[in-house]
Formats: structure tokens, sequence, C-alpha cells
């Protein structure tokens, strides 16, 4: 193999260009990642592919496909296991393994996207060392994770954050788990992001979703349309 050949190898496909012109949020759960995201898109008229949401929906054939590439069976693993029985610090081992394909699975959908306005991903998948070889300078990302306190509020008052929303044994000590997890996973990121040197928003609560994407916004200021930004 020539090195150039080794170099194209290397090389993150982006047919259309959008991958390297995109902009990424990755971080904790309940930081506030797709208010931020969606506040943006109204102010300034950028695209925003929401992680999570594909992630969820529109990726489970693949994991299907995924899960018995590893000879592992088709169907959804049992929920006590995956949810009461499993350790959060296992469970965070399985989940930070499982997000190099899932991030593949995500730059599949973006490659796809061709937009006149900058595009911004958002998502806790979207981790930082997976960003990093696809963007040419760390202002196109930013973290933002949730201080302890602040992910107490959000599990007290987001509907979709005070339970698990699966049936399982023991819902209390499922839902237990899925916060030490979620921190362990966050507290991953946080390092990796310093790492590399990649911005880090702690979202503690004393500044509204406004402020946030304010901040973001300036973060992300050289690659946002000036005539909205001067608006």
């Amino acid at each position: 193999m020539t090195s150039q050949e080794s170099r194209a190898e290397g090389e993150v496909r982006d047919p259309f260009g959008t991958l390297h012109r995109a902009l990424w949020i990755g971080g904790g759960q309940w930081a506030g990642k797709s208010t931020v995201a969606r506040l943006l898109a109204v102010q300034y008229g950028v695209t925003v592919y929401h992680y999570d949401y594909h992630d969820a929906r529109g990726h489970n054939d693949r994991r299907i496909a995924r899960r018995v590439a590893l000879g592992e069976p088709a169907t959804e693993p049992d929920l006590d296991r995956t949810w009461v029985d499993t350790t959060p610090e296992e469970m965070a081992t399985e989940t930070l393994a499982g997000f190099p394909d899932r991030f593949q699975w995500a730059l599949d959908d973006l490659r796809a996207l061709v937009s006149g306005h900058p595009i911004i991903a958002e998502g806790w998948g979207l981790r930082p060392e997976l960003v990093a070889p696809v963007i040419d300078s760390p202002r196109r990302m930013i973290v933002m994770v949730p201080t302890p306190e602040f992910r107490d509020r959000q599990v007290r008052e987001l509907p979709r954050a005070t339970t698990l929303g699966h049936r399982v044994s023991d819902p209390t000590r499922a839902q237990a788990n899925r916060l030490a997890r979620d921190r362990l996973v966050a507290e991953d990121a946080v390092s990796q992001a310093r790492r590399l040197g990649i911005r880090v928003i702690a979202i503690d609560g004393s500044r509204d979703a406004t402020a946030i994407a304010e901040i973001v916004a300036d973060h992300f200021g050289p690659y946002l349309p000036e005539q909205d930004r001067n608006s």
C-alpha cells in the first residue's frame, strides 16, 4: 500500500463536505444540549441533528445487526440484566465501548445532509475523542455536562428523567444505576475533552438556557452566519 493510499484510508469519508463543516455539542445527559441546539436553530437558522433521537429510533436495525455480529441474541437484552443486575461501572464500560460504532451510524446520517446553513450535531454519543479526528479546530466542538446538583434537579423536574421508562423488577435500583452510569460517562467525556483541548461548560443551573446558548454561539462564532450574529 502506498503512503497516499494509507492516508486516504485513514481519512473520514465526507462526500459532500458536511462533516468537516459541522459544529458539535457533546457531553453528559440532562445538560440541556438539545434545548441549546434548538435555540441556536431559531436564532441563527442552523440545521440541527439530534443524535439521541436518531440513535434510539433510526439505528435499531444496525444495533440488532451489531449484536448478531458479536454473537449475541438478536432480541433486546434482558432488561433486568441491563438495568438492575449490572453495576454502574459495568454499564458505563459497555456504553463507552459501544459509542464508536454508534458514532459511525451518526456520521452516515450526517453525510447525507446538505444544507445552506451550518449544521449542529448534538448528543451524548458525540464523544470528544470520536469527533476530534473530524474537525479542523477545537472551536467546532463544545462539551456540556451537568453538575451533580443540576443533574438532581433535572431528575426531579424532567418527566423523561424521573423514571427509567422500562418495566423492571426493581425500578428504584435501575434508576440509581442509570444515573450513576450517566455520571461516569459524563466524567469520561470531560476527561477526554480536556485532553484534546475541547471546551467544557459545567451546567449548574445558575444561567438559563438562553444564556448558555449565547455562550455556545460565541464559541461557534467564526462558523455562524455573520449577518445573523449581528442582528
